[in-house]
């Protein structure tokens, strides 16, 4: 299945809270790392990758609510393939932006 079309239409249509931590990563403001966010990888999408470290963001909206038992056979599958998972609720990102740009920091070493 070619996930490439619906990669770019949730690029097209990001949510405030992908919006603003996008800000943040994009052009290797980060770390010096490169960025990539809703990258096909496997049968998913990930929100935000770096490759080079192998490291993989997801935002959890209110719509994840519902989707544990998917999230947790998704993160195993990726963390098979050696990447490092971290998850960020939304509402985090607009309250505490400096402490999720920390644990990014934390597993980019």
């Amino acid at each position: 299945m070619n996930l490439t079309p619906l990669a770019v239409k949730l690029r097209k249509n990001q949510t405030d809270a992908e919006r603003k931590l996008w800000s943040r990563l994009r052009a290797k403001r980060l770390e010096d790392r490169k960025w990539r966010r809703q990258q096909p990888l496997g049968a998913y999408i990930v929100d935000l990758i770096c490759f080079e470290k192998r490291v993989i963001i997801e935002l959890e909206g209110g719509q994840h609510m519902d989707q544990e038992a998917k999230d947790q056979i998704r993160d195993k599958w990726l963390k098979e393939q050696r990447y490092k998972v971290i998850r960020v609720w939304d509402r985090e990102i607009f309250k505490n932006l400096a402490g999720v740009l920390e644990t990014i920091r934390e597993k980019l070493l």
